[in-house]
């Protein structure tokens, strides 16, 4: 099934974890990606491995000028944009009280400003052409808080804010835009943490297991599809049953 056939899809973030089983997963779905990462050896050993005309831009998602020329060329490489993955994001864990203000900022410049910037630069063309799919990367952390994490759950609530702001502005022209907030995810990050840690994150879930890269895939193509064309301004849960 090619639910995303002719389409044009960016994935931000997408050259490993989640962003690149994305990618593998639109391009299954039938879409042409656009990956924008920051990681210029990787991003493009994905794009060559993925193949399907697949694009490797470096692009540094918290800066509005990389931003906005990335955007330029991708619209110039594949002629439209039809599906916005805002997928970037990074994490700097610290306790309120011996978070740095450099660990503060350097989490908002990529996680919210990163979201903004990459919204802001490409909804002009999907108005245009009255159509589009914005989907954006929260978390579960977003939505019930996690210890030590001030600046990433402040971002991923923001997120979460912003969708439904974008979800009014845009719906009139044709845009949905809606937020997946993952749980505890396998990506290659993860998987080199402590095994205690990761056994952990398995109990507090009732699946008793990490969800994979593959399922927020499933998630963010079902929403960037038509059959979730009435679908907008929500925030899609996909974590095991962690937060009941």
């Amino acid at each position: 099934m090619e639910r995303l056939k002719g389409k044009i899809a960016i994935i931000t973030g997408g050259a490993s974890g989640i962003g690149r089983a994305t990618a593998e997963k639109f391009i299954k779905e039938g879409a042409q990606v656009a990956i924008w990462d920051i990681t210029e050896d990787i991003g493009k050993q994905t794009a060559a491995e993925l193949g399907h005309g697949t694009r490797f831009y470096k692009v540094d998602t918290a800066s509005k000028n990389s931003v906005e020329q990335a955007t330029q060329k991708t619209i110039q490489d594949f002629g439209k944009v039809h599906i916005l993955i805002n997928n970037a994001g990074i994490t700097r864990d610290s306790t309120l009280g011996k978070m740095t203000d450099d660990q503060w900022q350097q989490v908002i410049n990529v996680n919210l400003n990163g979201v903004y910037y990459c919204t802001k630069a490409v909804s002009p063309y999907m108005i245009e052409q009255q159509y589009g799919r914005i989907i954006n990367a929260s978390s579960v952390v977003g939505l019930y808080g996690n210890f030590g994490q001030t600046n990433y759950v402040a971002t991923k609530a923001g997120v979460i804010g912003m969708t439904k702001v974008w979800a009014k502005e845009l719906g009139r022209k044709g845009i949905t835009v809606n937020a997946v907030a993952p749980g505890f995810i396998a990506t290659e990050m993860v998987k080199k943490m402590p095994e205690k840690v990761i056994k952990m994150m398995e109990d507090k879930t009732p699946l008793s297991r990490l969800g994979q890269p593959e399922e927020i895939a499933n998630a963010y193509a079902f929403l960037a599809s038509d059959e979730a064309s009435f679908i907008s301004g929500t925030t899609l849960s996909v974590d095991g049953a962690v937060t009941i």
